[in-house]
């Protein structure tokens, strides 16, 4: 079981041109953040790199992990510090050959007990549940229990990270049950008051959970 307070792991938008470097710094001065996922899609590995490389230095400015959704290509090029794999992709085995060791490698696991395992077995950094709540982030097919999260804080070392729909105001459950990690999206960056006060709002929660 870790004794490390629930941190927070943001996950970008697909769009991530135009004012999108602004907006994460803006994030990123609110409160502290653990990571940074950098999620696009259907994009060339040089544009993706392209619109990676700025907010990189971003992170890296924050000592925040810049961790690279799917691609583990992409993550080498960057020199990222991580990349963040669904069961459809590169195997874990694989990416780790390519990376080294000293790359972190997060899984995503769904609702299952068994991946999980599977995962951390293999040497992944963490691994990742999913969707507690209804998100319109990505199509999900997974609806896990908070008996999971409960399940790996007493079985593993290995961090976990709750996915899917969370919100400043439905995170409480997530962090009581032993949630290392809560990945975010929307509740951020369609905040209307801006991902400055979103983000404090989730700091706001996280030092709540941490003194409890």
């Amino acid at each position: 079981m870790t004794d490390i307070p629930c941190q927070l792991y943001l996950i970008s938008p697909l769009d991530v041109g135009g004012r999108f470097p602004d907006r994460l710094r803006e994030a990123l001065q609110a409160a502290p953040v653990a990571a940074f996922q950098f999620r696009v899609k259907d994009l060339d590995q040089q544009e993706a790199a392209r619109l990676a490389e700025p907010l990189k230095a971003i992170c890296d400015e924050f000592d925040v992990a810049f961790i690279v959704n799917d691609d583990v290509a992409l993550a080498r090029q960057l020199g990222a510090d991580g990349v963040h794999l669904g069961q459809g992709d590169e195997s874990l085995k694989a990416a780790r050959e390519q990376l080294g060791k000293d790359v972190q490698i997060g899984i995503t696991c769904h609702d299952s007990r068994h991946l999980a395992m599977e995962a951390g077995e293999g040497g992944a950094n963490y691994v990742a549940f999913g969707a507690f709540f209804p998100t319109d982030t990505k199509e999900t097919h997974h609806r896990p229990e908070l008996d999971i999260l409960e399940w790996w804080s007493e079985m593993m070392e290995i961090p976990s990270v709750a996915i899917g729909g969370i919100t400043p105001e439905n995170c409480q459950p997530l962090i009581d049950a032993g949630a290392d990690f809560l990945a975010v999206c929307g509740a951020v960056w369609n905040d209307p008051a801006g991902p400055a006060q979103a983000v404090g709002k989730f700091a706001a929660r996280l030092e709540v959970g941490s003194e409890g």
